[in-house]
């Protein structure tokens, strides 16, 4: 397991290095730069402007700078938030953002995971046809409909949770109608992909040898179904984390979370270079050890998996 690991954590080099090659050039190569302008800047302010920020160098000499600022983990200065770095708007944003997805995605397995084992077990009855509603509703309904609406319910008429701001203002209490929200539809997918899994494993032999030995449906379910019925799941967690992370830009605009995703968005519309480049790399990072973790996580659930 060791060696697996290290050889795993060895491979992100490379795997990072083809990212933000690929990435680099392509931001370069597209039409437009940070410093365009409805208005066009004077000739001399623009080039003051690409010397400063060594822009005016060759392509390839900017390359290998950056390179040696990734190593260094200096993403650089912000070409449209003065006096701000990108790894000081990273690391403002990023906590609240891992503590939003983190308890969002706990929140959707514990749940989803739950919601499809009773709806498997329970097949062709209420209880089915309930989740199943309950799932189609999380996919379709999109989460700028879902946010304003649990707030005006859940929010102004109940007056059960606050309707915005952060942890700062209304503490913990804070983090609950945005988890659930932003782990709505995460929830869903896992409740369907949780039932489809539960049903194919309880047709397995196994299953029926261990009924057959008389164990009870409760130690059946909980000690044999699971353990293979979960890996499709697993499979899912590790791009979900890092979307449920970087992708909640809609649940911070809605409920006034200061994460990471609206300087995203207002990197791309801003053509802020260092900055995109820097949310491309913890976007990165954050996805690969994802799956690292769902490849380990595998070894526990499946006793055929080993790692040698």
């Amino acid at each position: 397991m060791a060696r697996y690991f290290i050889r795993r954590v060895l491979s992100l080099i490379p795997t990072l290095l083809i990212i933000v090659t690929l990435s680099f050039f392509m931001i370069r190569l597209a039409p437009g730069g940070p410093f365009a302008r409805e208005k066009d800047v004077p000739e001399l302010i623009l080039q003051n402007l690409l010397k400063r920020y060594h822009m005016d160098d060759p392509l390839g000499k900017q390359y290998l700078r950056y390179l040696g600022d990734i190593i260094r983990w200096d993403l650089g200065p912000s070409f449209r938030y003065r006096d701000v770095t990108v790894n000081e708007i990273i690391d403002q944003g990023l906590p609240v953002s891992m503590t939003l997805g983190i308890t969002s995605l706990l929140l959707a397995v514990a749940s989803g995971v739950s919601v499809g084992i009773v709806s498997a077990l329970k097949q062709n009855k209420w209880p089915d046809y309930v989740a199943v509603s309950v799932a189609v509703v999380g996919i379709s309904v999109p989460l700028f409909v879902m946010g304003p609406v649990l707030q005006l319910f859940i929010g102004m008429k109940l007056k059960l949770l606050p309707m915005g701001q952060w942890i700062s203002v209304h503490g913990w209490k804070a983090v609950v109608l945005p988890a659930i929200t932003l782990s709505f539809p995460y929830f869903a997918y896992i409740a369907r992909l949780s039932r489809a899994s539960i049903l194919e494993v309880l047709r397995s032999d196994y299953i029926r040898t261990a009924r057959a030995k008389g164990l009870k449906e409760s130690v059946v379910v909980w000690k044999h179904v699971l353990k293979g019925a979960l890996l499709p799941v697993v499979t899912y967690l590790g791009p979900a984390f890092s979307g449920i992370v970087t992708g909640s830009v809609v649940i911070e605009s809605v409920f006034l979370v200061p994460g990471i995703g609206r300087p995203f968005i207002q990197s791309a519309i801003n053509r802020d270079y260092t900055l995109i480049m820097g949310e491309v790399v913890v976007y990165s990072i954050i996805l690969i050890m994802a799956n690292l973790i769902v490849d380990i996580v595998y070894g526990f659930l499946d006793p055929r998996i080993s790692y040698k």
